[in-house]
């Protein structure tokens, strides 16, 4: 910007801002590359980018009239960055955590091995629900298979009770996966924490 452009702009922040204290001032550049000063921005420049100063000439807020698609494209990019912002303070509060809740490795090892001494009394007592409920079910099929070589009717409360047990037995199994998983979920969690405690120790990042 030249001199005379420079006296121009101080010239229209001096009448702007003398005419009252509470003023503010809007900059906006035109279709022509010219920039503009004024109280307010004419409607035909209202889609473009401006400044708005405060009453002391301090820059207040900029202002940004973006597309659809460049909203979208910035709102991908902050929500990116936000995410990335919450990774990197859970990161932080995990080594501290680590830190402070173990004083070697041994300690890491024996909360590995309580968490797990839970998660396998739960596998053990799903493990006799599971032959229980097995033992049961083929028992009704036996008893069904007997009837069908007699050529005699199935009663409807023998094929509800196979139903019901069929249903007990997919259940459990399904309790019994989810739990076998927890398992290798626990070894692979504590494995981890122990290594990051080692690179936290030895000053690795």
């Amino acid at each position: 910007m030249s001199n005379k452009m420079f006296l121009l702009a101080g010239l229209v922040f001096s009448v702007g801002f003398s005419a009252s204290a509470e003023a503010k001032l809007y900059k906006w550049v035109d279709s022509n590359g010219q920039t503009h000063y004024g109280e307010t921005i004419p409607p035909e420049y209202a889609n473009r980018d401006a400044t708005l100063f405060d009453n002391k000439g301090r820059v207040e807020k900029q202002i940004e009239n973006l597309t659809p698609e460049e909203r979208k494209a910035r709102a991908a990019d902050e929500a990116k960055k936000e995410a990335a912002r919450k990774t990197e303070i859970e990161a932080r509060r995990r080594d501290t955590a680590l830190l402070s809740t173990f004083s070697n490795e041994g300690e890491i090892d024996l909360a590995r091995d309580r968490s797990l001494q839970q998660v396998d009394a739960r596998i053990n007592s799903v493990n006799t629900m599971l032959k229980s409920a097995q033992a049961t079910l083929d028992e009704h099929l036996k008893e069904q298979s007997a009837l069908q070589a007699q050529n005699k009717k199935i009663p409807k409360s023998l094929l509800d009770d196979i139903a019901e047990d069929q249903a007990r037995v997919a259940r459990l199994q399904d309790e019994q996966k989810q739990n076998q998983q927890e398992q290798v979920n626990v070894k692979a969690r504590f494995e981890a924490d122990k290594q990051r405690y080692r690179e936290l120790k030895s000053g690795t990042p």
